[in-house]
């Protein structure tokens, strides 16, 4: 009882993608441990990624420019606050829009449940991230679905 009552109490400030990927756990967190193939398949579609620092343990900073179809740069930058492998992640991403992202890959015999959850301080700032997230997290999940076809055929 006591954990539905949290998830009312977030679900205006959240935004939740899932997705059934084919390939295990293991696989799924090294596409986002690695960052050569992070830097493959991170970002909406049509966007590219220059790293300037990924040191993936808790306290570990993220930094990189995410790079638009439109020519336009969006630096970013993220704290990991919890390393779990092959479990889960948990980052606050510090620059603008400010959230926390938590990645859960939960074990579905040889794939993998994927459940991508950004929670925002208020119910505004996430309405207004929502209405370009809510597409461009599916899209960077259908880039994730390559870059792990890739793995399996490499």
């Amino acid at each position: 009882m006591g954990r539905m009552s949290t998830q009312e109490s977030t679900a205006d400030r959240e935004i939740v993608t899932r997705r059934l990927l084919d390939a295990p756990r293991e696989q799924v967190f090294e596409a986002f441990a690695d960052p050569t193939r992070l830097t493959r398949w991170w970002g909406p579609k049509g966007f590219t990624s220059t790293f300037q620092e990924f040191d993936l343990r808790r306290g570990g900073h993220w930094r990189f420019v995410l790079h638009g179809p439109n020519g336009a740069d969006y630096p970013n930058e993220s704290v990991f606050v919890e390393v779990v492998k092959p479990e889960c992640l948990v980052f606050n991403h510090v620059s603008g829009p400010k959230f926390q992202m938590s990645l859960t890959l939960d074990d579905r015999g040889g794939r993998t449940i994927i459940t991508w959850r950004m929670l925002f301080e208020t119910a505004t700032e996430c309405a207004k991230v929502k209405v370009f997230a809510v597409d461009a997290n599916e899209q960077n999940l259908d880039r994730l679905e390559a870059e792990l076809a890739t793995m399996r055929r490499g």
